[in-house]
């Protein structure tokens, strides 16, 4: 997504309830989407505010995104979680998803919130969108500072680097015939649909083309027996952060969700380190 395209982002409405749900509508015209979504003010009024950027299908309710709320609640400081359109109690189609459309709204929950300072939290396809939200912001100049980056299972460019290699004839078929093609899930009982807008427009949206600048801390958490990000992708990410003060850890035993109490430790331990590393140099 350009920068112009994200500036005609329109925040239409935006209401609140008691419970903390915010919406926020993105878009105009045929393009408007409401956004669902959760902030957690700091109880203290500094440091970072973490960004839960969700996986595919996932939504804000998920395990290790209540996981970052709980520590956010726990230390005093900012979350805000959201689900993209399609997703969870967001409005939108799903089949209509795409890496710019995610991240065009990702971007607008962040600009209507405001934070200074940012530490993006992004599981699977949400590391992808981590890593291009960065790069948006700063192009654009203006917004938050990306204070840290925690990767989980992250799935950059998953579309032509996991996706497209795999395809079976079958699949080419729909793809060519139908727009779109079926998987079957692990998660759900509903199949995966992987559209032919997802692929082009994941085309565009690449990350592991040359070096990735972040300007800031990343940290990497991946399983090792994950069957949909091979943890040979995310020593493929390093080679692309070679400027950078990244730390990379394989969980032998651990697979694509990541969600146990002992993998949820981890996490727990990464987003520690990054908000007190912020604080060291803030």
């Amino acid at each position: 997504m350009d920068g112009t395209r994200e500036q005609a982002a329109e925040q239409l409405r935006d209401t609140s309830t008691s419970d903390g749900l915010g919406r926020l509508t993105v878009g105009k015209g045929s393009e408007a989407r409401e956004i669902a979504y959760i902030h957690r003010p700091s109880a203290l009024g500094t440091g970072p505010t973490f960004v839960w950027l969700g996986g595919y299908r996932s939504d804000m309710n998920g395990t290790k995104a209540l996981q970052m709320d709980r520590l956010a609640a726990e230390h005093g400081a900012a979350a805000l979680r959201f689900d993209y359109s399609g997703h969870g109690q967001s409005g939108g189609n799903f089949s209509d998803g795409t890496i710019s459309r995610w991240l065009e709204e990702s971007i607008a929950v962040v600009d209507h919130l405001a934070p200074a300072r940012i530490i993006l939290v992004g599981s699977s396809m949400g590391g992808w969108i981590a890593l291009r939200m960065l790069q948006e912001l700063r192009t654009r100049g203006r917004g938050p500072e990306v204070a840290g980056l925690a990767l989980i299972a992250p799935a950059p460019d998953f579309t032509c680097e996991l996706i497209e290699p795999a395809l079976t004839d079958l699949e080419r078929r729909s793809l060519a015939e139908r727009g779109y093609f079926e998987e079957i899930s692990q998660y759900s009982a509903e199949p995966n649909i992987f559209t032919r807008a997802l692929l082009e427009d994941g085309t565009r949206n690449r990350v592991l083309t040359g070096i990735i600048e972040t300007g800031c801390p990343v940290h990497i958490l991946q399983g090792m027996r994950d069957e949909d990000v091979p943890y040979q992708h995310a020593l493929k990410l390093v080679e692309f952060l070679p400027a950078d003060d990244v730390v990379l850890t394989l969980i032998r035993d651990g697979d694509h969700r990541l969600s146990r109490p002992r993998d949820l430790e981890k996490l727990q331990s990464v987003l520690v380190a990054l908000r007190d590393h912020d604080h060291k140099i803030s």
